[in-house]
């Protein structure tokens, strides 16, 4: 038999005919059966459950005779013990018993990865309900409230399946609805994020965590949990698009190449350094893609657009997904490099490095010594020359793949080719392939004139062009005289205006807009030409944007008729490009940066391009350049690339400044400034830069010069009277005053100025739209209200600091914000989250090459063991913090509070000498760096009198200005010595603390 309480009662014989056990009284006793089926019922909760708190006289008897009458009216095989009653059933024919196995079974499944199983299982399981369970069980509601929980913890459990199924905006509706029941659930709150995200709606999943929090708060007077806010920064994270890059999607089949494949892989397996070797229109890295898109954590770097060997390094920090933070000068890119690489292993694909073979050697051969987790997969029409590398030619495709090939490319532009039908196609298709020698490249561009021939007429011209060839340079390989013709064939194909703007096109290094192709190559309309060279292979087009293959690119290039053509069309790329830029540069000041931002970033190659040209052609309109693309560079990209070309361009320009080019020219010299003290040229050019900027008369054209000065000369340059006057009036400018006026009260000791001045430069971002300006508000404003006490509006501040992070695709700065955030939540006592920002906090350090700030998160994760009672574990974290520390102005501070936190560990191991000395440490680095205040504090933990601990705590407020409220390293200390000493006592010598300030820390 098979019985349901999952709804009303249902009972069916073996095959499947229902029956009825009778009135109200008997299906509620055999509901309380089924309730334990196979055990035993005691009389008591069979008794309550049939008559409530107040059963009749003779209730046994009464209970005796129901359960005579269901055995009768069933048949049923119900047992009576001296205790109760046992209905004598398999818990597996009863549907809720099937139900809480199936729903354990799927949520087994769901934690072991087997996302489908568990699916199927848990629907299966929520398929027995059939309405209200227990309908027939009065007075059952406690029961009830469980057993609908369970209902909803399976629902949750095999939406988590479908979700990680890849199933979201489809149980975005069902997920609404649980929630209007269920108003407090933070993981249904949690599954509609993630399923809002899966659709394609993330603006939507961070809104629900802001209902969340409201729902929670206004309910509970609660936050979120650590779980919901780690989904929250996750999916804030998921916005970043600063990510290394896979390999190239393709856009045809890969044919052939089975055997290279196979032996590229096994080399691999074995070797750090592979080389794929051939003639240019190979194949290598068509190959490559396809050899390295089965392995995990490949990067691939194209080589082609590189102008010179320095910027080798800079291009596999681009792939990589590294970039110069906002805050932070670029330094070398090597040593950069290296730290990004560090304890990692991918797989690095150098594609096309023929042209700059001895600087990707040398890159190469660096990277292998010092990573050894690397490996390199390289593309190059001749090896590295690197010992240990593995050379492994790519030959020509065999007759059968290559006539595979050209079939696929030619049914693509003549629907319908016959070549694999008919045996004279056949044969053609064969003799071309021959001809062409295999190169795929030669024969996708053969099969490309089938648009327009046919395979009898493209046979005859290939043949003819071919023949005419052979007799050309004997010193140059066969294979790439071949290509060669190929090239030539199809340029022949070409009509007069097709190859004037196939000429032209050659000015652009990395492609280009419509608009660009108009403006620069001085032909009207080109919209029909374009898309005519494009049918014919000469382009490709993807995003609104033209661009031509390396081997095309270099063909045409060498059709121009001669250096005046060449010069000419680099005038006017260069003139193009310097319009845009001086276009967008007030544009990366506000609302509208984003977009901006990104189609500067699509220009990049261009741009760079037209830098050097004016550098040399014309230098006060390359001062104009790169002043423009000054903040550009600053917001995005690597700010170390802008040195050299900087420094090149200052040379050319000479020692004073053009008429009315004043601001470019110091934004020059101030780009020379590499910040890495390397070049013993740099002390005179910060000098020079320092009286410049001093002479500039206000309102300046060019405000985020005063930025740019203030990072690269230091905060002392930040704020004057002077800069007033330069910055004027503009929203920008004025919120720029006031952020630097922050900082100079923040420094000087003045929190509730700062506070203020950081909140008019917020609003003032705010009025412009500006995210680089509020993100450099909100950090300072959260770290007051978190010394405030006030922690869930430093949450809020912070929160909104990473939005704005993330869409400028800042990595460095969210690992900022995050180990701000782990910070707060410290304090707050929420351990757990504080440490899973931390340990992201230095994986996103770690993947920009940022050590320093991965000494400060580990220094983080040190405070958050120490705090938990592991001292063992914090010692762990401070020593790798002080191993990782650089001997710079930023890590100083940092390790003076690293310092502290070991004489703190060593404190709560009842070691006070140890700690003295970790603090007399501290207090020796401290006096140096101004960074007093934890000193001050943590020598109030060792001082001998209360007098002497309550002077020291007042030092550290007059330091900060205010005191972090709540800190448990400082309660402790301060309710000891108000213990100990009488009010006025401690206020007396807090005060007295409070004004010597620093020098009560140095006398100590």
């Amino acid at each position: 038999m098979r019985f349901g309480i999952l709804g009303p009662l249902d009972v069916r014989a073996p095959d499947g005919t229902p029956l009825d056990p009778g009135g109200p009284r008997p299906r509620a006793l055999l509901t309380l059966l089924l309730l334990d089926a196979g055990r035993t019922v005691p009389l008591a909760r069979l008794t309550d459950g049939l008559y409530g708190d107040e059963p009749p006289a003779g209730a046994a008897n009464a209970l005796q005779s129901q359960v005579s009458r269901l055995r009768k009216r069933l048949g049923l095989d119900i047992e009576a013990v001296p205790t109760g009653y046992r209905l004598a059933v398999s818990p597996e024919d009863v549907d809720l018993h099937r139900f809480e196995h199936l729903a354990r079974a799927g949520r087994r499944l769901l934690g072991s990865g087997d996302h489908a199983r568990a699916a199927a299982l848990l629907r299966e399981a929520l398929g027995l309900w059939r309405g209200r369970a227990l309908a027939d069980l009065p007075d059952a509601a406690a029961l009830l409230a469980r057993l609908d929980e369970m209902r909803l913890a399976a629902g949750q459990d095999r939406i988590d399946a479908e979700l990680a199924l890849g199933g979201g905006p489809d149980l975005v509706p069902e997920l609404r609805e649980l929630l209007s029941g269920q108003p407090l659930s933070e993981r249904l709150y949690g599954q509609l994020m993630r399923a809002l995200h899966a659709g394609g709606r993330p603006a939507e999943a961070l809104t629900v965590y802001e209902e969340a929090r409201r729902a929670l708060a206004d309910a509970l007077g609660t936050d979120p949990s650590a779980g919901l806010s780690a989904l929250h920064l996750e999916l804030l994270r998921g916005q970043e698009p600063a990510r290394q890059r896979g390999v190239p999607a393709q856009l045809t089949r890969f044919i052939g190449r089975a055997d290279e494949l196979a032996r590229i892989g096994a080399l691999l397996a074995d070797t750090r350094l592979v080389t794929l070797t051939g003639p240019g229109g190979a194949g290598k890295t068509r190959l490559a893609v396809e050899a390295a898109r089965a392995l995990p954590d490949v990067c691939f770097v194209e080589l082609a657009p590189l102008a010179d060997g320095a910027q080798v390094p800079y291009a596999i920090l681009t792939a990589l997904g590294v970039r110069d933070g906002l805050h932070t000068p670029g330094g070398d890119a090597t040593e950069r490099l290296l730290s990004a690489l560090h304890g990692r292993a991918p797989l690095l694909v150098l594609d096309n490095c023929e042209h700059l073979v001895d600087a990707a050697a040398e890159v190469t051969g660096l990277l292998l010594g010092a990573c050894p987790g690397v490996r390199v997969l390289a593309t190059s029409r001749e090896g590295l020359g690197i010992t240990g590398e593995v050379l492994c030619p790519v030959p020509p495709l065999t007759a059968g793949p290559a006539a595979r090939l050209f079939a696929d490319r030619a049914a693509a532009v003549r629907p319908g080719h016959a070549g694999a039908d008919d045996e004279h196609q056949r044969r053609l298709t064969d003799e071309i392939c021959a001809a062409l020698d295999g190169l795929p490249l030669a024969i996708e561009l053969a099969a490309a004139r089938l648009r327009t021939l046919t395979l009898d007429e493209l046979a005859a011209r290939l043949g003819d062009r071919f023949r005419l060839l052979s007799r050309g340079d004997r010193t140059k390989a066969p294979r790439h005289r071949t290509l060669r013709a190929v090239v030539e064939w199809s340029w022949e194909l070409l009509d007069e205006e097709e190859r004037e703007l196939a000429r032209r096109l050659t000015v652009f290094p990395s492609g280009a807009t419509l608009d660009a192709v108009e403006a620069v190559c001085g032909i009207p309309y080109p919209e029909d030409l374009l898309a005519s060279l494009t049918e014919k292979s000469f382009l490709e087009v993807a995003d609104g944007r033209y661009g031509m293959l390396r081997t095309i690119h270099a063909f045409c290039a060498g059709q121009l008729a001669d250096a005046g053509e060449e010069d000419r069309l680099r005038d006017a790329h260069a003139g193009y490009f310097l319009r845009l830029a001086e276009r967008a540069e007030p544009m990366l000041r506000g609302g509208d940066q984003l977009p901006w931002l990104a189609g500067l970033s699509a220009e990049r190659g261009n741009l760079d391009a037209a830098l050097r040209h004016l550098t040399r052609a014309d230098p006060h309109g390359g001062l104009r350049l790169l002043a423009a693309l000054s903040w550009f560079w600053r917001l995005r990209g690597l700010n170390g690339e802008r040195t050299a070309r900087a420094i090149e361009l200052l040379d050319a320009v000479g020692s004073e400044p053009p008429e009315g080019l004043g601001e470019e020219y110091a934004l020059c010299v101030i780009n020379t400034l590499a910040g890495d003290g390397a070049d013993p040229a740099e002390p005179a050019r910060l000098a020079h830069a320092d009286r410049l900027v001093a002479e500039l008369e206000g309102p300046l054209r060019l405000p985020h010069l005063i930025v740019q000065w203030s990072v690269t000369g230091g905060p002392e340059h930040s704020m004057t009277d002077r800069v007033r006057a330069q910055v004027g009036d503009h929203p920008w400018g004025v919120a720029l005053l006031d952020l630097g006026l922050g900082f100079q009260e923040q420094f000087a000791g003045r929190p509730d100025a700062a506070d203020a001045a950081f909140a008019r430069a917020l609003a003032g971002f705010r009025e412009t739209g500006d995210r680089w300006g509020m993100a450099n508000c909100l950090d300072p404003l959260a770290m007051f209200a978190h010394w405030r006490g006030e922690r869930d509006l430093a949450l809020d501040l912070l929160d909104e600091g990473l939005v704005h992070v993330g869409e400028l695709a800042a990595p460095e700065e969210t690992a900022d914000l995050l180990h701000q955030r782990a910070t707060v939540l410290l304090y707050r006592g929420d351990l757990a989250a504080a440490a899973a920002h931390y340990a992201r906090a230095a994986e996103l350090a770690r993947t920009a090459g940022v050590p320093d700030k991965v000494a400060t998160a580990l220094r983080g994760l040190g405070d958050v063991a120490r705090r938990s009672g592991d001292t063992s574990r914090a010692r762990e974290h401070y020593e790798a913090a002080l191993q990782a520390y650089a001997a710079n102005w930023f890590s100083l501070g940092q390790s003076v509070r690293t310092l502290v936190g070991m004489g703190r560990a060593a404190l709560a191991e009842s070691r006070a000498d140890e700690a003295a000395d970790w603090f007399e440490q501290a207090r020796v680095l401290a006096t140096d760096t101004g960074e007093l205040a934890d000193v001050a504090e943590a020598l109030a933990a060792v001082a001998a009198a209360p007098e002497e601990c309550a002077r020291l705590l007042g030092a550290a407020h007059g330091l900060r200005g205010t005191s972090i409220a709540g800190d448990p390293d400082v309660v402790g200390v301060a309710d000891a010595a108000r213990a100990r000493l009488s009010p006025e006592r401690y206020e007396s010598a807090f005060e007295e603390g409070r004004s010597l300030r620093s020098s009560a820390v140095r006398q100590r």
